[in-house]
């Protein structure tokens, strides 16, 4: 890991010893403003309209966000120019993760989780992570396990898309190579950081597409290569021609799907553990369209699904969510004890700004703004700990710290520690 993540992992031990913190947050400690905040996002190598760390830094400045959450796949070593930069400018990171497996049961019985289109398949993010510059041999395992598999996949799919695109006329000469080199080209990112997702092939694909076949003739082609009509609106729209791509062509039963072969539920919740965060589930509810997965609905089944699997954080991402559900959802989680967070994705080529809002830019109830932020107070001050060798919100194993009697009062606590935590990186950063 570069020298540049344990930098950054010093910088935020050195805000003080644990003692002094508590002591802080018991006079009260705290941003004298609530930051506008982000706990979820991608950074490049992974598909993001975000080019590289600079331009996100750059963004968080023009638009005043005070705490910064990237949540990547497999990969880590942006964190700590992302963390640097940040520095520099008053804003301050927690340390995310985003893993998917599968829940064998639930796929069989076709019960959908958090994701629309496939029965069993399940997002996790890990929130607060402090061990992953020097990984545990465990950490390894699973993590080089995860990226094994999901490797061998994409380069599966590029090759079966290429066939196509070459027996429908279109050969782009695409390997998994190129692809990865287009996506170092593009960030300017390490090679050895880039593992490729569904929505890189996809732009590849595109992308040589249209450096192959003349405007004028594009659709026509495209027809072609799908075996259905684009729903393009014109031969330059790039991201609806992306889509189709993996509707057509990467889905299950299309020529170039690849059977996704994740791990298990328990690897996943482990290898959180092991990089020192807590598990958290990304609710999806209405942004699925009117129809939510079966894992999420009735919001109490939701509760007793997260809870039964030892998960103590919910994360939103706002922009999907109708206001009302938003708040019907954030409410009844954080009432049975939960972590609540929010942020934006950026996993799309929308450049949309990095403070969350809700569907059609609704604005965030107030309410709900004030649980986002206790949210991150808790992932900070879990951080802080944690860093100090002491146990956070949960211990590696995802037990709750049995300093604290009950969920409620842990998150009260932990939610008054962040707090100063982060004022007090406010106040160093500012001054330096």
């Amino acid at each position: 890991m570069s020298q540049q993540v344990a930098e950054a992992l010093a910088a935020l031990r050195g805000l003080g010893t644990v003692e002094e913190m508590q002591k802080l947050a018991a006079q009260g400690y705290a941003p004298a403003v609530l930051p506008r905040i982000n706990g979820h996002f991608h950074l490049p190598p992974n598909f993001t309209a975000l080019q590289n760390v600079r331009q996100v830094i750059d963004l968080a400045v023009q638009q005043g966000m005070g705490v910064l959450g990237p949540n990547n796949y497999y990969d880590y070593e942006v964190y700590g120019e992302f963390a640097q930069l940040a520095r520099a400018k008053g804003i301050f990171p927690l340390f995310g993760m985003e893993v998917i497996c599968m829940l064998e049961d639930l796929r069989t019985a076709g019960i959908k989780i958090n994701d629309p289109a496939n029965p069993g398949k399940f997002y996790l993010c890990g929130k607060g992570l402090t061990a992953f510059d020097t990984m545990t041999p465990e950490a390894q395992r699973l993590l080089g396990k995860i990226r094994k598999a999901d490797s061998q996949r994409a380069a599966e799919m590029i090759t079966r898309i290429e066939q196509v695109f070459a027996a429908r006329g279109v050969p782009t000469g695409l390997t998994n190579d190129r692809v990865i080199d287009m996506v170092v080209r593009r960030h300017g990112c390490p090679r050895h950081t880039v593992y490729l997702q569904e929505r890189h092939v996809a732009q590849a694909f595109q992308e040589a597409a249209f450096a192959a076949i003349p405007a004028d003739q594009r659709i026509e082609k495209l027809n072609t290569v799908f075996g259905a009509a684009t729903k393009a609106k014109g031969p330059d729209d790039f991201v609806t021609v992306q889509n189709d791509l993996r509707s057509y062509l990467m889905k299950v039963g299309k020529p170039g799907y690849v059977e996704e072969t994740f791990g298990g539920f328990a690897d996943a919740y482990q290898l959180i553990g092991e990089l020192g965060g807590i598990a958290c589930y990304p609710v999806l509810v209405d942004g699925a369209g009117a129809t939510y997965c079966q894992f999420e609905t009735p919001v109490d089944q939701l509760i007793e699904n997260i809870k039964s699997r030892q998960i103590h954080a919910a994360e939103f991402i706002p922009n999907r969510n109708d206001p009302a559900v938003l708040l019907q959802y954030a409410r009844a989680l954080r009432g049975a004890g939960l972590i609540i967070t929010a942020g934006t994705e950026h996993n799309t080529l929308d450049l949309i700004p990095l403070e969350p809002v809700c569907k059609a830019n609704a604005a965030i109830p107030a309410e709900l703004k004030a649980l986002f932020w206790e949210g991150t107070c808790v992932i900070a001050a879990h951080q802080f700990l944690t860093l100090h060798g002491q146990i956070g919100y949960v211990d590696t194993k995802g037990r709750r710290n049995p300093a604290f009697k009950d969920a409620d009062t842990a998150i009260a606590a932990l939610a008054k520690l962040g707090a100063a935590v982060i004022r007090r990186y406010q106040d160093k950063t500012t001054t330096a």
